[in-house]
């Protein structure tokens, strides 16, 4: 839903920093004009279990998001100790309400529930993760139906935004999770880049990204990627992102900062073009969660 046509490069480049945030913003202006089409009001349920902090932040900046495009917006909680029965018959209760078009489940939830379970009692057509299995399958084989994880089309779009021909390029993806390394390298790979993943067993893993004309790392450990894993020319794209201690205050008490996998000061001088934390991908997650919903809703326009 990106419009390539909309978007002047030359005001977007930020030095080369792939800036998210301004990429969502042209999102936001294009999906409240395209949302203002719809009869009934597209709305996205988002279930929460648990009182994690960083999910009730999540949740938060996807509700914000919902009132700017003029989505509808539902936020059920549940207490970490909630049954599996429960939670099923949440969701159960959801898909069967024909005003709400979209639903996710605000990862992580507690171990004690089956994930996979929980996420597969979502109905395929309103799964806008893309997490379900049935959407897994079709996203794997290219069915044109398929919805395709936020973070992977977030991560694709943010370079689209920018003009980074991803086609026919070297692309090492560092991680293969199954919410989103894997994603993202399966996404890549249907647009014709030739995709190395690697992990923490890939032997000489700093040769697999040096030697790539896009990195994408998306592993959750902090400044994992130093200058030795890149080299000039490169793109890199930073999905992770952690809290961790930074500078002392006056009072001597370390505060919080924000941070990706990859030491965004020792590489930034050295690649062409960098994603920051917070600030890149994000943003494009957010943005593409709702561009998911938006695909969900059409058939009640």
């Amino acid at each position: 839903m990106m419009d390539k046509s909309a978007i002047d490069k030359k005001k977007l480049l930020n030095g080369h920093i792939l800036d998210g945030k301004v990429l969502r913003d042209l999102g936001v202006q294009r999906l409240k004009l395209a949302f203002s089409k719809f009869v009934g009001k597209p709305t996205l349920a988002v279930i929460q279990v648990g009182d994690l902090a960083e999910s009730s932040a999540y949740i938060e900046q996807k509700r914000k998001f919902a009132e700017k495009i003029g989505a509808g917006f539902i936020h059920e909680k549940f207490s970490a100790d909630v049954s599996e029965e429960d939670l099923s018959s949440a969701i159960n209760r959801l898909n069967s309400n024909s005003k709400i078009n979209g639903i996710i489940v605000q990862l992580p939830i507690p171990v004690a529930l089956n994930k996979r379970k929980i996420i597969d009692t979502i109905l395929p057509k309103k799964d806008v993760d893309g997490l379900t299995t049935t959407n897994k399958k079709l996203f794997e084989t290219e069915n044109s139906s398929a919805i395709v994880p936020a973070t992977a089309r977030g991560v694709l779009s943010l370079l689209e935004g920018y003009g980074i021909d991803v086609n026919k390029k070297k692309v090492t993806v560092v991680g293969r999770s199954e919410l989103v390394g894997g994603p993202i390298a399966t996404l890549f790979a249907h647009k014709g880049s030739l995709v190395t993943v690697c992990h923490r067993g890939t032997p000489d893993m700093t040769t697999k990204c040096r030697n790539a004309d896009i990195l994408i790392v998306a592993t959750g450990v902090p400044r994992l990627v130093d200058r030795n894993y890149v080299t000039e020319n490169q793109v890199v794209v930073d999905v992770g992102i952690s809290s961790v201690l930074g500078d002392k205050l006056e009072e001597e008490i370390p505060r919080k900062v924000l941070v990706g996998d990859v030491d965004f000061n020792d590489v930034k001088d050295i690649v062409s073009a960098i994603s920051p934390v917070p600030g890149g991908v994000g943003p494009m997650t957010v943005l593409s969660l709702f561009e998911n919903l938006f695909d969900a809703s059409k058939n009640v326009i």
